[in-house]
């Protein structure tokens, strides 16, 4: 890994200091320039977590990844500026009957400062800064979500209060008594090694209903984000929101102009 080419990637001239701002400052920056998607499953293209493989998609090809990929590859580089960082699996839970998904679904990761901090650039929209990993933590990101943890008998869960529609809401902001929390996915504090993700890599490639049934590219912004689902483009601004039809013929100018992606459907 070139550390120095991966900064540029993401936006950064140098490191940060192996701080929890430093920690909140890539993760950030990261959110903000490596998008979350799916194009490679979409287009019947198997994916691959070797170290290598992820480096030269993610920084050399600026592709984005799910969250394998960009919490895989997002961890080798905390490493290598002197973060202490572990590999967790998490279950996620299907948001519309709560049904449990397969165990290592989804990769999370740990990162011990002061205190062990739960970090996640692979999850698409959710909490955008470190989350102090300790029962009863609550973050709130405006505009975005309000996001808890709660720790049962060894085993996570992070819940996340949502709008009567489905979506993320503040609860500090919007008050509404019809919003309800629900959790977002399970975790252990069991250390992994990225192959140990691999046989679920492969599942969501080809079992997974959402990501063997859309096509997705979405990015966050400092303000909102931006949403290219199968043939919607979806932008969110603040509170504001818009979606339009996307004609085929469009998506390749619209993945290189908003989300810095080329070739992808190739």
């Amino acid at each position: 890994m070139d550390v120095g080419v991966y900064l540029e990637r993401i936006g950064l001239a140098r490191p940060p200091a192996a701080t929890l701002d430093g920690l909140a400052e890539l993760g950030l920056a990261h959110l903000y320039t490596v998008p979350f998607e799916n194009l490679d499953i979409a287009a019947g293209r198997p994916l691959s977590l070797d170290p290598g493989a992820l480096y030269d998609k993610i920084v050399v090809r600026r592709r984005g990844g799910f969250c394998y990929e960009l919490n895989g590859l997002f961890a080798q580089l905390l490493r290598e500026l002197g973060f202490e960082v572990t590999l967790l699996a998490g279950q996620t839970i299907d948001p519309s009957d709560g049904t449990p998904g397969p165990e290592r679904a989804h990769l999370v990761l740990r990162v011990d400062l002061d205190r062990p901090w739960l970090v996640d650039v692979g999850w698409g929209e959710a909490y955008r800064h470190p989350l102090a990993l300790r029962d009863g933590a609550e973050h709130v990101d405006p505009e975005i979500g309000s996001y808890r943890l709660a720790e049962r008998e060894g085993r996570w869960e992070l819940v996340e209060l949502l709008e009567p529609d489905g979506t993320a809401r503040d609860v500090h902001v919007r008050i509404d008594p019809a919003a309800a929390w629900r959790v977002a996915y399970r975790f252990d504090l069991r250390p992994h090694e990225l192959a140990d993700f691999d046989a679920t890599c492969r599942w969501q490639q080809t079992e997974s209903p959402f990501f063997t049934r859309h096509r997705f590219c979405t990015v966050a912004t400092p303000t909102g984000r931006r949403t290219l689902m199968d043939d919607r483009l979806i932008l969110g601004e603040g509170a504001s929101r818009t979606e339009r039809p996307v004609a085929a013929g469009e998506v390749p100018t619209l993945l290189e102009e908003l989300f810095g992606v080329r070739d992808a459907l190739i």
